[in-house]
Order: C-alpha cells, then sequence, then structure tokens
C-alpha cells in the first residue's frame, strides 16, 4: 500500500467509485418507497387513502379533553363500525408518573375496535393515539399512526379474516402522560391475558418509518419483522439508545406491564414540526406514510395469521439486526461477544502478516491505532462547532434539534468528517505509513465493538463486522498478487462496512439532530477509517513537492464542499411564516398576591420573548407544572382570570387520621387542573374515582390531572394528622392571546413546539 504502480491506481479509482455508488445504494434503500394512489388494490395500503383520514382528523387542535378531540375520536369510531370491526369505547381515569411533572392522571376515552380472528393463539394489538398537545393539529404526531391503522383495518376486512384476533386501540392522552395506554393495558379486558403489541408514531413530518424500540429478549418479533415487512428498516443500536434516553412512547405501558412483547415504529425526520402549529397535513411526507402503511400492514398480517403463543412471551435472548441493501441482516445476541472477539482476532492476525510482509511494524500498528483516536474526536468536535457557527449566524436555531431544511448542513458535517478523516490521513502516511495507519483504525473498531459489547451489545456489529470484514479483506490483499485482486479484496471489506454503517450514519442525523450532530459525525468518522484501505487511490506514490501538494487535494476539496455546503444551507433554510423560529412563552397567575408572570423555557430568550422575560427564577415551588428548572421570567400584568373554587364535600377524623374529600371546579375553560398539598402526609388519596400510585404519596404530595370533568374534580385526602391543612390549587388553559400586554408573535416566529407553550396558569391557596 506504500508504492502502488499505475494499475493499482487505477483499480484503486474504481474501486472507490464503486464505493460511493454503495454508499447511494445503500441510503436509496432505506428511503421510504413511493406513495400509492387512491387506485391502488383494495387489499394494498395506500398512501392517499390514509392521507384522507389525516386531513379528516387535523383540521384542529385536538388536545385531550377538547371538543375537537371528541370529533376525531367519532370519526375514527364510525369508520371503523364502518369496516366491520366491533368498536367501543373505554370511558376512564389512567395515571402515570409523568416525566418532569410528577404524577399525573387524565379522564381518557380510548377507541377499542375488535377484528375478530378465525382461531385466535393470543391477540395483536395495533397501537396509536389519537390525541395531540396543545398547539399543534397532530397529522404527523399522531395523525400518521392514526391513518395507518384505519386504512391497515379497511385493507384487512376486505380479505379472509386473520387467524388471530386483532385489537386496534386508538389511545387518548398520550401527549399529557400516556395516560390513555396505561388505562387500556391496566383496566381493560382485553389486555388481561397480553399478547404482542405494535405501536405506530411519528417524532418529525417525514424520513423512513424506523422500527426503533421492542421489549426485552425480541428474538421472536424481530425475526417476524424482518421476515414480513417489505421494507425494513430497524437497528438494534435504535432500541439500546431509547433505553438509554428519557423517552416515552404508548409502548411503554405495554412493554412494562410485562404480559406483551412488541414493536414500536416512527419515522422521525423533520423534526421542526414536531409538537408545532405547523404540524398539519401539508407538512407531511406520503411516502413516510406510505412506509408506516406498508410495513405495519405487513406486520398485522404476519402476526394475525402467526402461532403466538411463543411470540408474546419474550425469547430467550435478544437480536443484533441492522438493514443491509434492503433486507434485515440479524443474528443471536449471544454471538455478539464471539463476533467482537473474533474482530479483535483478526485484527491482531493482519497485523502479524503485515509485520512478515515488511509493511508494518507493531511499533507503528500500535500508533496508528493510538493515532485513530485523533480523527474521531475532530469529527465531533467539528459537527459541534459547525452547529455553534449556525445559531451565531442565525440564533433561531437555539432551540431547534434540526433545522427546517437540514439536508445542506447534514452533508456539510460529512463534508467536514471526511476532511478531517484525510488531513490526518494525508499528514500521517508517510511517517507512520499506510499499513500500519489502516489496520490502526480497524485495531480501534474491534476496540470499540468491545467495548459496545458490554454497554450497549446491540450496538456492537456496528465497529465489530466492519472491523471483521476489513482485517479479512487486508490479509487477502497483502496474500494475492494482480493489482484487480488486491483492489477487489479492500473494496469488499470496505463494502461491509459501506454497507453497515452508512444508513446509520443517515438515520442518526434525524434521530439526535444537528444539535447533536457529533453522534452522527462519530459514524461517519469510523466509516471513515474502515475505508482507508480504498482512500490509499487518492495519494500519489512518489514523493516530492508537487505529489505532497496533491496528496492535500482531498482534504482540501472536502473542506471547501463543506463551506460550499454550509453556505447553500444558509441560503435555503430562512426563517418564513411557513418555517418559523421557535419561540416558547407562557403565563402564570397567582390570585393570592395578584403577581402575574411571563416564563419560557428556552435556553435563551429570542428577540420578541426577550421582550417579555428577563431573569431566571425557580418556579417549582409555586407552580410545579412548569417543572423545576431555573426557568426565563419577567413581569406580567394581573389578567382577572379565576382561580379554581375548591369545595369541601365531607371532612371527618378517625383515629388520629383526617379524611377530607373535596371538589375542584375550575371556573373556565381548562385542560388541566393540578392539586398540591403542602406541610403534611397524605397517606392514601383517590381522584376522579381512581386511587393515587403508593409511590405518589407522602410529604409534598402533587396530582396533575388532564381533561377534568366539566362538573369538577372529585379528590379524597386521608391526612396523618387531623389539624389544618394547606392546598395549592391551580389550572392551566392553552393561548396567550386577549391577556393585557400580549403582543403576537411576528410573522417568522412560532410556537416552539412542547407540551406547555401558550400555557396559561391561574394558582391559589386554601387553607382547609
Amino acid at each position: 500500500m506504500d508504492r502502488t504502480p499505475v494499475a493499482r491506481t487505477v483499480a484503486g479509482l474504481v474501486t472507490l467509485a464503486a464505493l460511493i455508488a454503495l454508499v447511494a445504494l445503500s441510503l436509496w434503500t432505506v428511503a421510504p418507497p413511493p406513495p400509492a394512489g387512491t387506485a391502488a388494490p383494495a387489499d394494498a395500503f395506500s398512501a392517499a387513502r390514509a392521507f384522507a383520514h389525516v386531513q379528516r382528523m387535523s383540521q384542529r387542535v385536538h388536545v385531550a379533553g377538547s371538543p375537537a378531540a371528541d370529533e376525531v375520536r367519532r370519526y375514527a369510531e364510525a369508520t371503523m363500525r364502518g369496516y366491520g370491526l366491533r368498536v367501543s369505547v373505554q370511558d376512564t381515569v389512567g395515571a402515570s408518573d409523568e416525566l418532569g411533572h410528577g404524577y399525573a392522571m387524565a379522564r381518557v376515552r380510548n377507541v377499542v375496535a375488535v377484528l375478530p380472528g378465525t382461531d385466535p393463539t393470543g391477540t395483536v394489538f395495533a397501537v396509536a393515539h389519537y390525541d395531540s398537545v396543545q398547539v399543534s393539529h397532530g397529522a404527523n404526531d399522531d395523525g400518521a399512526g392514526v391513518s395507518t391503522l384505519l386504512e391497515a383495518a379497511r385493507a384487512l376486512t376486505t380479505g379472509p379474516a386473520p387467524r388471530n384476533d386483532i385489537v386496534f386501540v386508538l389511545t387518548d392522552a398520550e401527549e399529557a402522560c400516556l395516560c390513555g395506554a396505561e388505562a387500556f393495558v391496566s383496566q381493560h379486558p382485553l389486555a388481561a391475558r397480553g399478547g404482542v403489541a405494535l405501536n405506530f408514531e411519528a417524532r418529525g413530518s417525514g424520513g423512513p418509518a424506523i422500527m426503533f424500540e421492542t421489549g426485552a429478549g425480541n428474538a421472536g418479533v424481530v425475526g417476524v419483522y424482518g421476515a414480513s415487512v417489505p421494507y425494513p428498516v430497524a437497528t438494534s443500536f435504535a432500541v439500546e439508545v431509547y433505553r438509554i434516553l428519557p423517552n416515552d412512547t404508548d409502548f411503554t405501558p405495554f412493554r412494562e406491564a410485562g404480559r406483551f412483547t412488541g414493536l414500536n415504529t416512527a419515522y422521525i425526520d423533520g423534526s421542526a414540526v414536531y409538537h408545532s402549529p405547523e404540524d398539519r397535513p401539508e407538512y407531511m411526507s406520503r411516502a413516510s406514510l406510505q412506509h408506516h402503511g406498508d410495513n405495519g400492514l405487513a406486520l398485522l398480517r404476519a402476526f394475525g395469521g402467526a402461532d403466538l403463543a411463543p411470540l408474546a412471551r419474550p425469547s430467550a435472548y435478544d437480536s443484533t439486526y441492522f438493514p443491509v441493501l434492503g433486507q434485515l441482516v440479524r443474528y443471536p445476541g449471544t454471538l455478539v461477544w464471539p463476533v467482537a472477539v473474533l474482530a479483535l482476532l483478526a485484527v491482531a492476525g493482519l497485523t502479524a502478516l503485515a509485520r512478515r510482509r515488511g509493511v508494518a511494524t507493531v511499533g507503528r500498528t500500535l500508533a496508528g491505532l493510538g493515532l485513530a483516536v485523533l480523527p474521531l474526536v475532530a469529527a465531533a468536535v467539528l459537527a459541534q462547532a459547525l452547529w455553534a457557527l449556525l445559531v451565531a449566524v442565525r440564533p433561531g436555531y437555539r432551540e431547534m434539534l434540526d433545522p427546517w431544511r437540514p439536508g445542506w448542513y447534514r452533508l456539510a458535517v460529512v463534508a467536514l468528517v471526511a476532511a478531517a478523516i484525510l488531513t490526518w490521513y494525508g499528514l500521517l502516511r508517510r511517517r507512520i505509513g499506510a499499513w500500519p495507519l489502516a489496520i490502526g483504525g480497524l485495531g480501534l473498531l474491534a476496540v470499540l465493538g468491545l467495548v459496545l459489547a458490554a454497554a450497549t451489545p446491540g450496538g456492537s456489529y456496528l465497529a465489530a463486522v466492519p472491523a471483521l470484514a476489513g482485517a479479512i479483506a487486508g490479509a487477502v490483499s497483502l496474500s494475492v498478487r494482480p493489482a484487480w485482486a488486491v483492489e477487489l479484496a479492500r473494496g469488499l471489506g470496505a463494502g461491509v462496512a459501506v454497507v453497515v454503517l452508512a444508513p446509520t450514519v443517515l438515520l442518526f442525523f434525524p434521530a439526535l439532530g444537528l444539535a447533536t450532530g457529533a453522534a452522527a459525525a462519530l459514524f461517519a468518522a469510523l466509516l471513515g477509517l474502515a475505508l482507508l484501505p480504498a482512500l490509499e487511490a487518492l495519494y500519489p506514490a512518489a514523493a516530492g513537492p508537487r505529489r505532497r501538494l496533491w496528496g492535500a487535494a482531498p482534504a482540501f476539496a472536502s473542506g471547501v464542499l463543506a463551506v460550499v455546503f454550509v453556505v447553500t444551507g444558509l441560503a435555503v433554510d430562512r426563517f418564513d411564516p411557513a418555517h418559523p423560529a421557535p419561540e416558547q412563552l407562557m403565563y402564570a397567575l397567582d390570585t393570592d398576591t395578584g403577581q402575574a408572570r411571563w416564563v419560557s423555557g428556552d435556553s435563551e430568550p429570542g428577540a420578541w420573548t426577550g421582550s417579555y422575560v428577563s431573569g431566571r427564577e425557580d418556579l417549582a415551588a409555586q407552580f410545579p407544572p412548569l417543572g423545576g428548572d431555573r426557568l426565563l421570567t419577567g413581569p406580567a400584568p394581573a389578567a382577572a382570570l379565576p382561580a379554581p373554587a375548591v369545595t369541601t364535600v365531607s371532612d371527618m377524623t378517625t383515629a388520629g387520621r383526617r379524611t377530607l374529600t373535596l371538589t375542584i371546579t375550575p371556573q373556565r375553560a381548562v385542560r388541566l387542573v393540578y392539586l398540591g398539598v403542602e406541610d403534611a402526609t397524605v397517606v392514601s388519596a383517590s381522584v376522579a374515582g381512581r386511587d393515587v400510585a403508593a409511590g405518589a404519596l407522602g410529604t409534598d404530595f402533587g396530582v396533575l390531572f388532564h381533561a377534568p370533568p366539566a362538573e369538577g374534580l372529585r379528590v379524597t385526602l386521608v391526612l396523618d394528622a387531623p389539624g389544618p391543612v394547606r392546598l395549592r390549587v391551580m389550572d392551566g388553559s392553552d393561548g396567550l392571546d386577549g391577556l393585557p400586554g400580549f403582543t403576537p408573535r411576528p410573522p417568522d416566529v412560532g410556537v416552539a413546539g412542547s407540551h406547555d407553550s401558550e400555557l396559561v396558569l391561574v394558582a391559589k391557596a386554601y387553607t382547609l
């Protein structure tokens, strides 16, 4: 690899061109399929037919408990009944430990539609939520999931009935607290025996539908996924990452119940619309909806016809799996350590062979291994530096996971990674040697494979498989003579790295966004290390100033491309009324003191928000629903808004304990009610007829109740002492228009996607 004749250089360039084509092919195979029109066969999924449901359900914001949510629910009910399914509504109270806001409850109305099986061996549960957040039309989140299930139900009823029962569960209050799914899992008779749960979500407006979460022991259900779906896009590493992140969907109550196995699928690109007013039908990718539907329908048919008894129980192990050229490669998780160890041994063997061939020494190879860390670090630093630069140039990006149109910026990250790899390689290849650097890079991959095997087993393949393939290819290339055979061996080894890592780079960009672009950059750098033998074709064999200048050309060209991509991205992605800069603002009023505040959860105030907030304050004690972070605040005029009224229904003291029953009645239209008990210990409690979980009792008791009944919220508290108790009660509505001192946003400033944006809290303390 140190001195290549013309024939080998030509062969190397051909190999490099083939690898570039393979990258394009690998990325294309994980892209969504083209959407099918209304003329699609009756038993097939049609994005056009499903999109008609999206348009119908996403005409208005339909947060849980709102009249618009009732309309969406009735539409879904009527549609399912029209297909001949047995439809009922579960009207009850759900509860959960809501992330960031303590214990939460909600009045929910779940739509439950049953397609009976001919000879059931179990039950398949197809799940999506029909509510939206308080500022969003919910076209994607989760109109995509609901419309997928409606269209899939129609397709399933056009042919023979499935073997197993299929239960469609359209949940309520997912956005509030996952309470609809919790209520179904904990209370509905159909859920008592468990089964296979398939959840359908969206966290954005496009991209491939990724199967990103499973329960433990997923080998059985992943096997069905890989064998049945027409467009598999799934990676076991995504499951590992999602288990670490503090995120939940309706799949969580099913997974945690211990009675269900299953799969969770979502498309996640275009996150700028997530939970925002722009989550409307016109922002949805029909191709992504088609991907959701094609795979979802295939899964329902596969599980609907399978012997569910073994599939509804966790398998003995997890699978390792990843997409390769339109197929899902999978192998037992029990092979994770053997593959990782074999990769390290293969690299060690290649080191010994290279030493015998006289192209590398052990010392130089170890130096290459240590130096291989540098481009990884440089790639991560450059990616984050780019985001910092973009935020400095365009401050509206600060509160975004990804820009509205991030494509050019993602290309810039890839170009920066290439520049880092090529600069590092170009500077060191003559001092350390091409072979020591290449083997050192493979060695680092092998070491990372072992680290991942210990920390996140489902992700070990990302490093171990390319290292193993590269080591074998390197050994073959050292053992053959013709130039074409040498380059073929190198190309095959590098090709394995491409099909394994290139889709991962593509999928990680939207998963964590450019705001955390270092993650995708790291995987791109790992791919670069695996491609080092193929990159040798870019460098001249002879020495000299002109040759050195030519050797610097690849890195320089990559840097120029990065600049071009950034400039193009800035020109293409501008804020406008259709693509606004997100800013959050809320309002909190304490009627006891008459003091009101503007509040924002933004990390830094934007130009518009900055006219309302100026400092930071911890409002956790006064306004628990806002969370405990130090929020941006500013003084606000006190609005003439009434606090919720508290009426004592009964008050008894027995054996030193006080049982207090009261009704909390909002005096205006609200979305939520909060009750906190200060300086007392709550021994037991029930809200709206449901007992509060034991873990939420004790001192500093607080319950956030979503979609409260119009007649008021009935609460019973059992306190450990008979003395007076201080209650802090508040309710929350949505919309800042009409508040004194409020000026609407400029056209290019939008509402930040969150569960709290535009929230209006009104609080009052009572001593009873």
